[in-house]
């Protein structure tokens, strides 16, 4: 019935209009509450995603923005370079003191190297493509050049053992096997993009030829220094050039068993490097003190806990540890920072590994590819096989930490790939872009429109 009074929900002579109902029933229910419009549009606003949902998905878009790969790789590299001089003065001020020389002694030469290696990177990163493969055949021919001349006696000089290095005077030193590595790596990229704009690569000898045997040349160079480990790095560029190029899966079993069965031989008949092998796993220093580097720098990484015993308070750097300050100063590291300051390390690797991948996987030009991914496979390549050696997983090669170790001839190539990458990265169209849209675009014009309004109400 009082649906009847009030005219219900029906129209004409029995009630009320169904408007007028719809009115005196919305004056006594309250206010009608609208939904949320965004922007006047009148389309009602979505919930987002909240919490760690929300925190992944903003995370997810930070992550695929263009210069992702750029900043991953300058900050990454200086950061790792950073932390790399200030555990080189902390490892090697006992060394330098042992030898009667200033306790500043390797940090000052390696802060010196820093400094020349940053204005390569600099210059690497500014230059274009076609200026990387213009400088790949001098480079290469300067190589070849320089570990030839390290096996002329007077010129060359034995360093534990080693004939790969070149006295220049003073302190200064050079190693021409660690050129050797940017050497294969701009001039690999380069004869494989030529060959692939040709579309020769195709054929297995056209991607072998010359390739494969200007590597082995540069390492039969290095090898005749007794330098095993540097010679493992190129041998790892010069897989992933291959892997880069396409090169099938029997090819590149036939180049890895050759590499192999030369590695092996190489090893058997040195009792040094059979000695260094048979310590992978060695908690005792054995017969000898054999393996007494390799225990001991398990011992470092042990005292060091979680966060380490403070900076400059590693006891195995007082004479215990040889090498503290280039093959193992990851295990100085370890001690002094614990598994915070390792772990951190590993993370920026990681992280330059990541943004090399990146890079190499996003561009259309070739030479860029190899180049990124040799690059790349140089780098991480060094890393594993440095950290593999301190946690006892890999025989000791003798390689330094990328950026990390002391070595001004490690330093200045590396900091030129670094380089490479960076411009590589920035050549991105989306990142080219995005670069352009940062810069402030203020013309003359405008400059002067500004200066000659007169603030408003004069006259």
């Amino acid at each position: 019935m009082a649906a009847d009074a009030l005219g219900g929900s029906g129209s004409g002579a029995r009630g009320l209009p169904a408007r007028a109902g719809l009115l005196l029933r919305s004056r006594t229910a309250g206010p009608v509450r609208r939904p949320a419009v965004r922007g006047g549009t009148g389309t009602p606003r979505r919930p987002g995603p909240r919490g760690p949902r929300r925190l992944v998905e903003q995370a997810r878009k930070a992550w695929d923005r263009p210069l992702t790969a750029y900043y991953l790789i300058l900050g990454s590299a200086l950061l790792i370079t950073v932390l790399g001089l200030v555990m080189v003065y902390s490892a090697s001020m006992i060394k330098a003191l042992e030898l009667s020389l200033p306790g500043s002694y390797f940090f000052r030469k390696q802060f010196l190297a820093a400094l020349i290696g940053g204005g390569l990177m600099v210059a690497a990163a500014r230059m274009p493509a076609k200026l990387h493969r213009a400088l790949a055949y001098p480079i290469l021919a300067g190589t070849v050049f320089l570990l030839v001349l390290v096996q002329v006696p007077g010129i060359g000089k034995s360093v534990n053992g080693n004939q790969n290095w070149i006295y220049l005077g003073g302190p200064f030193q050079l190693q021409p096997s660690e050129f050797a590595k940017l050497a294969l790596l701009l001039w690999g990229a380069d004869l494989l993009a030529r060959k692939q704009d040709k579309r020769l690569l195709t054929e297995w000898k056209h991607m072998l030829v010359p390739l494969v045997p200007v590597a082995f040349l540069l390492l039969g160079l290095i090898m005749l220094g007794g330098d095993m480990g540097t010679t493992i790095i190129l041998t790892a560029i010069l897989f992933g050039l291959l892997w880069l190029a396409g090169a099938p899966t029997r090819l590149f079993a036939g180049v890895l068993a050759i590499a192999g069965t030369l590695a092996a031989l190489f090893i058997k008949i040195s009792p040094h490097r059979m000695g260094r092998l048979n310590c992978i796993g060695a908690t005792d220093p054995g017969p000898q003190d054999q393996c007494w580097q390799a225990v001991h720098g398990i011992y470092a990484l042990a005292s060091g806990g979680w966060f380490g015993s403070g900076l400059g308070a590693s006891v195995e750097k007082w004479g215990q540890l040889p090498e503290p300050h280039t093959d193992f100063i990851f295990a100085v590291t370890g001690e002094e920072l614990g598994l915070a300051g390792t772990l951190s390390v590993v993370a920026l690797f990681a992280a330059l590994g990541y943004a090399g991948i990146r890079v190499a996987g996003r561009t259309e030009d070739p030479f860029v590819r190899y180049a990124a991914g040799g690059v790349t496979t140089w780098i991480v390549a060094q890393a594993v096989i440095n950290i593999g050696a301190v946690l006892g997983l890999l025989p000791i090669a003798g390689v330094p930490l990328p950026l990390f170790s002391y070595g001004g001839s490690a330093l200045l190539p590396t900091m030129f790939a670094v380089g490479l990458l960076i411009a590589f990265a920035r050549d991105d169209p989306a990142a080219r872009a995005a670069l352009a849209m940062r810069q402030p675009r203020v013309s003359w014009k405008s400059m002067r429109r500004r200066v000659k309004k007169r603030p408003s109400g004069e006259r």
